[in-house]
């Protein structure tokens, strides 16, 4: 049986509160407060009621995906939680509590959108996940999670984070993101959803800005694990490109009318993918100061709220 010696936050060392994870956790408290009950959908359902079908099967493709992915997370964070929890990382942990909690929001945001808008009732909508879609949700990020229950190591926790801050969020869910702003024509439809997404997507921010500071500190302290995190983002690539790219011969073409435009969506996912092997490749040469010095001058409300 488990024991406990002490409490950090009552011992000399207390709690670091200019560390990055207790800075991310005052936004997180400022810009986070958000409730998925409130946003009015009433303009949503008359755009709706306007738009053609192969639109509307668009926007519900691509909602499924991001409320799959939101209920994964909810699902399969908690193993990250007790990962740092065991490592003696208080602050890390503090921040993971809301990390979790605005995923269970983005969770709610998504069904009560799919229930009040398109009104799918009963409908079962994993039609909308294709086999890359359910590879990476479905075997590599509960793989990855779960390991850590029985794996403390450093290889474990990189590819854990690279999993889900890197490849799902740093890139998955900012190319979905910028397909909503084509679908919503940059805000003209939806309103609501825009509101919502734009609050989501801020949310986000933060947890890339975690996901990637934890991985430049495991490469800064040992620059072998740069090969595991660039090891891990070459593996899931293609799954990720297999989501956002053209659909394979078997699914059939596009739909004529359709928003979606699949080469200007593999474009963008490769643009963050290369974006993100930059930032965590130059870790290997930085100093911890120099680490946290990067990422101090990204903690800034205009950086989070995209002002």
């Amino acid at each position: 049986m488990a024991t406990r010696t002490e409490y950090l936050s009552i011992s000399k060392r207390g709690i670091d509160f200019s560390s990055v994870p207790m800075r991310l956790f005052q936004k997180s408290k400022k810009l986070g407060i958000w409730d998925p009950m409130a946003f009015d959908l009433a303009q949503d359902k008359q755009d709706w009621a306007l738009l053609p079908q192969v639109r509307r099967d668009d926007l519900i493709g691509t909602t499924t995906l991001f409320q799959a992915g939101e209920e994964a997370v909810t699902l399969d964070l908690l193993p990250l939680v007790m990962s740092v929890a065991k490592r003696g990382r208080l602050e890390e942990e503090i921040y993971l509590t809301s990390f979790l909690w605005e995923e269970a929001k983005h969770t709610e945001f998504f069904r009560r959108w799919l229930d009040e808008v398109p009104e799918i009732g009963a409908q079962d909508l994993h039609e909308y996940i294709g086999p890359n879609y359910r590879h990476l949700f479905f075997e590599e990020l509960p793989t990855a999670m779960q390991r850590l229950l029985s794996d403390d190591s450093n290889e474990a926790l990189a590819r854990a984070l690279t999993t889900y801050n890197m490849m799902i969020e740093g890139v998955l869910a900012e190319t979905g993101y910028h397909s909503y702003s084509r679908q919503l024509e940059q805000g003209r439809l939806f309103p609501g959803l825009a509101a919502a997404l734009r609050l989501i997507s801020r949310d986000e921010t933060r947890h890339i800005r975690f996901g990637v500071y934890m991985l430049q500190l495991l490469i800064q302290e040992d620059p072998a694990m740069w090969e595991v995190v660039q090891g891990r983002m070459q593996e899931l690539l293609p799954q990720v490109l297999g989501i956002v790219g053209p659909p394979a011969p078997e699914e059939g073409p596009i739909p004529e009318g359709s928003s979606y435009d699949p080469d200007e969506m593999t474009e963008f996912a490769m643009t963050q993918y290369q974006r993100r092997m930059r930032v965590l490749e130059r870790a290997r040469t930085q100093t911890r100061d120099e680490v946290e010095e990067e990422v101090a001058d990204e903690l800034t409300e205009e950086f989070f709220t995209g002002r």
